[in-house]
């Protein structure tokens, strides 16, 4: 069973098999997810499984409270259970079912009984007893070796990931409710880490000892995606501290529960029903790398009264303005920056269009775009191809923000478009139908790190993406005279009243006079209500003119058509 769709198609299986009629589909997961990590437990327990036994009973009749620490110490686990049964030793006694399992699920420790809790294990157990189906679903999952020596925690971070996607699709959730696909991940994680070989590899001051977060980190694949390249590419030896948030209970559990098994520190998760945006688990503190892909278009109104009140704090995280409450991506974009190490740190984060261009001159979403660029944070953006996640197929962007710009960096910002770069799917996995190979990863990294002006890499000052957004007057007019206020001023004509947006290489009374006077004589500009805005208008610093095809051309297509049609109708005709 080490391979992952022996065990997918094994999990399939036992819905099909065992769930079938008394769970509805979109509750499967409900069901299976948590047996598998019981199933996993108890692999790992399982060698020690009667030495914990008779350790927590000795402790007991020592009248020892609290043997946890004890246990853990003797046994060298982080985790343990000290009830005689397990998944499998719980079939030698089925007509005491129900009370066996309710012993077995007590019987382990704190940190294990606090991530099985967001599984509402008892009402489960309750319908799966009635539909007497508890029994032959144990019976099934002790059929399968779900040890990390047998089913590595990379490998198990795709099986959960999989059925979590698989029972999204069931349940109809929205494109937001996403899960990030590995040939995504890998590539976020490439472009955050590859430039900083050399400060990884450094341990000159001792211990080298590097931080990882994720604000919206899920089951926590891109934590240990991004442990697991820094472990293959650094020769030298660099501790690595993993850090997230989760708000979602099912995801935050299996997460905790992975880093449980893996040696990581579970209590390095925070979050559990906590948002990120409104209750930030970890307060002031600092991190060398961040990577995540917030959710898209997910509204943020049940926490408007806390961010908003927070926006109001100078040091809050939401100073610079608050985008539109429809979508937050923009509000984790501020939190992580807000995360940065004023020694250095990187971001990675994978965000749709709206983030680029949504929202004029002085909106919240262009105030927080203009505080990233005139900062000197935003370092390149990746255009990826359609299509590569599971639950929709829109368009999506890495953004690689960089406090600490080198070099010719300074003062730019690289675009590529890699829209083009995958390999099409032989079977698509929900919308998913494009994936981004080995070779596409290099070629979009080597475009990276080459930082050149390409066809599908170009470099522009900072600036280059700010406007003015100017206001134009024009004079009101009675009988056709011009009509003036008190001080002899011509009193402008709020119907006639329009903008142009400046951009700001350009001297805007120079644009003025050339693209303005000429056509509107009488027109001024109100410089008063002048406004800055940033926009990445990313298709149009790509756009390939096609030439307009000849009307010779056209005809002769009309015409061939035409024929055709004749053929065809004779055809039938005949």
């Amino acid at each position: 069973m080490k391979n992952f769709n022996e065990i997918s198609s094994f999990i399939w299986n036992v819905c099909d098999d065992v769930l079938r009629g008394s769970f509805k589909q979109h509750e499967y997961g409900d069901v299976i997810l948590p047996f598998v990590l019981l199933r996993r437990l108890d692999c790992v327990i399982e060698p020690k499984k009667d030495e914990i036994v008779q350790i927590h009973k000795d402790l007991m009749a020592d009248g020892i409270d609290d043997p946890s620490l004890i246990i853990k110490k003797q046994t060298g686990l982080d985790f343990y259970n000290h009830s005689q049964y397990d998944l499998s030793r719980l079939k030698s006694d089925p007509n005491n079912l129900k009370h066996n399992f309710n012993n077995y699920l007590n019987g382990f420790s704190n940190n294990v009984d606090e991530i099985l809790r967001n599984f509402k294990l008892n009402s489960l157990i309750e319908r799966l007893l009635k539909g007497d189906k508890l029994f032959i679903l144990i019976d099934k999952f002790t059929e399968v070796d779900l040890h990390p020596d047998v089913v590595d925690n990379h490998t198990m971070g795709n099986i959960f990931e999989e059925i979590l996607r698989k029972f999204s699709e069931m349940s109809n959730e929205t494109s937001g409710e996403h899960y990030t696909p590995r040939d995504i991940v890998r590539l976020l994680v490439a472009m955050v880490f590859t430039s900083e070989k050399d400060n990884l590899s450094d341990n000159s001051g001792g211990v080298n000892v590097r931080s990882i977060y994720d604000p919206c980190c899920g089951t926590g694949g891109m934590l240990t995606i991004g442990k697991e390249w820094i472990k293959e590419n650094i020769d030298t030896d660099v501790k690595i501290n993993l850090y997230g948030q989760e708000l979602n209970p099912q995801t935050y559990s299996i997460c905790k529960s992975d880093f449980l098994i893996s040696g990581e520190n579970p209590e390095n998760i925070k979050g559990n029903d906590l948002s990120t945006l409104s209750n930030d688990q970890y307060e002031g503190e600092k991190f060398h790398y961040m990577i995540a892909n917030p959710p898209y278009g997910t509204s943020w109104k049940a926490e408007q009264s806390e961010i908003e009140e927070e926006a109001k704090n100078p040091n809050g995280r939401f100073a610079v303005g608050t985008p539109r409450s429809s979508d937050g991506q923009l509000l984790f974009v501020q939190h992580m920056i807000s995360k940065m190490k004023p020694t250095g740190s990187r971001i990675g984060i994978v965000l749709n269009g709206s983030p680029l261009f949504t929202g004029d001159a002085g909106s919240g979403e262009s105030e927080i775009r203009k505080w990233i660029i005139e900062n000197d944070l935003l370092e390149c953006i990746v255009a990826l191809p359609t299509r590569l996640f599971f639950n929709t197929g829109i368009s999506t962007y890495i953004w690689v923000v960089n406090n600490k710009k080198k070099g010719k960096r300074k003062g730019k910002i690289q675009l590529i478009d890699a829209t083009e770069r995958f390999v099409g799917m032989r079977k698509n996995l929900g919308d998913k139908g494009k994936l981004i190979s080995e070779n596409n990863r290099e070629s979009i990294l080597n475009e990276y790190l080459n930082f050149e002006e390409t066809e599908t890499s170009k470099i522009y000052n900072n600036n280059f993406f700010g406007y003015t957004k100017v206001t134009v007057e024009q004079p009101t007019e009675k009988d056709g005279k011009i009509v003036k206020n008190k001080q002899g001023e011509p009193k402008a004509d709020t119907k006639k009243r329009d903008v142009e947006r400046i951009p700001l290489t350009t001297d805007i009374d120079a644009y003025f006079e050339k693209e303005v006077a000429p056509h509107l004589p009488t027109a001024w500009m109100d410089r008063s209500k002048d406004k800055i805005g940033y926009e990445i208008n990313f298709t149009k610093y790509f756009y390939k003119y096609q030439p307009l095809r000849s009307l010779e051309d056209i005809t002769n297509d009309l015409l061939n058509l035409e024929k055709d049609s004749e053929s065809l109708m004779q055809e039938i005709l005949n």
